[in-house]
């Protein structure tokens, strides 16, 4: 098999294992929160991800992979970042319609094109950016109810998509550029992560459900579901990192509004959720949004390949070596026994881990 189809398995196999995991963690977590009534989704996530920790620890010592050491810096400040991320989209369905907040989800894909293309010099096309557009309108059209706005909630989605955008930026960026898997910089920035999330989760789902985590009666399902939510955690937190590593965020956003078009043709299907022909229509918009991308996405990627192939080796090295990272100017420190460093970022993505 030549490096080229083996990519490309590589790719499909990563978006399989996305789509299958998330889709069965939502529908795990649906009957976890619905039916046995255990409200805590903060605090329920910072249990997946220390069960991914300990997974992922447990694999290293068993040398099914091979850990890398990065700037300890780095490791923390994404791993915090990313932590809350996740604890304000949380926040941003908790303090606003769940219209607003599919809302705020939808406008990550655009926020994340102006990131990368200011701060990365990518290029976009028009055919990419007009088949977006249609996924977008599908995904709106068949997710998007009401659109209830307050102040609160707003600034709160605006940290969101910030927050959810540099994220999901550098671990795509982290892994390219510091040459680390997506095992590795799970393994190394989970713990961050959880923790943070295990220190504010108790205070988030109580101040959003009024409900206290630690007097819930926690019957034999209940402590069932939450392993099993917790073991299908664990893929997909690992499919998100790989799918991102492998492609882009916009990439990855694209697949979760496809995962979200799933969701609801299954939560029909197997729960019996209402279901309307709005919801029949904005789907099938977004599955053509979705084939448009893909289609044009693959001929891009050809080009691109072709192009590069016809290039010297000399030259495509140096191209290859060129690539910015979030602007940043190649590290003059080799004497770092192996570590990985981001510290000579420039301010403008220092500034989304420092804030300075």
């Amino acid at each position: 098999m030549s490096d080229g189809a083996g990519s490309r398995t590589g790719v499909a196999g990563a978006l399989g294992l996305s789509i299958t995991s998330s889709v069965a963690i939502v529908i795990c977590n649906k009957y976890l929160i619905s039916t046995l009534g255990f409200f805590f989704a903060t605090t329920l996530t910072s249990w997946h991800l220390m069960v991914t920790f300990f997974t992922l620890y447990v694999a290293q010592r068993l040398h099914f992979f091979e850990p890398k050491p990065i700037d300890a810096r780095t490791v923390i400040s994404f791993g915090l970042l990313n932590g809350i991320s996740i604890g304000l989209l949380n926040l941003c369905l908790g303090f606003n319609s769940v219209g607003f907040y599919q809302m705020t989800k939808l406008a990550i894909i655009p926020f994340t094109i102006v990131l990368e293309t200011i701060f990365l010099n990518k290029k976009f096309s028009q055919t990419i950016k007009a088949s977006l557009m249609v996924l977008l309108l599908g995904v709106g059209i068949a997710s998007v109810t009401d659109l209830q706005l307050n102040l609160l909630g707003s600034i709160i989605a605006v940290l969101t998509i910030a927050a959810t955008c540099v994220g999901q930026i550098l671990t795509n960026q982290i892994q390219r550029r510091l040459k680390v898997s997506s095992t590795q910089l799970l393994y190394q920035s989970s713990p961050y992560q959880s923790a943070v999330l295990l220190v504010t989760g108790p205070f988030v789902d109580k101040l959003l459900t009024k409900r206290d985590v630690f007097a819930f009666s926690y019957t034999t399902q209940v402590v069932a579901f939450i392993l099993l939510s917790c073991s299908i955690a664990v893929c997909v937190n690992f499919s998100t990192f790989l799918v991102i590593g492998t492609t882009s965020p916009v990439t990855y956003q694209v697949l979760g509004h496809v995962k979200t078009c799933l969701v609801l043709s299954f939560g029909y299907i197997i729960l019996k959720d209402p279901f309307s022909a709005r919801n029949v229509v904005g789907i099938l918009i977004a599955i053509f949004g979705m084939g448009l991308y893909s289609y044009y996405s693959v001929v891009e990627s050809r080009k691109k390949t072709e192009v590069a192939s016809s290039l010297p080796v000399a030259a495509q090295m140096s191209e290859k070596d060129s690539a910015p990272l979030l602007g940043a100017k190649s590290s003059p420190r080799t004497d770092n026994k192996g570590e990985e460093t981001f510290d000579y970022m420039p301010r403008t993505a220092k500034s989304a881990f420092t804030g300075r």
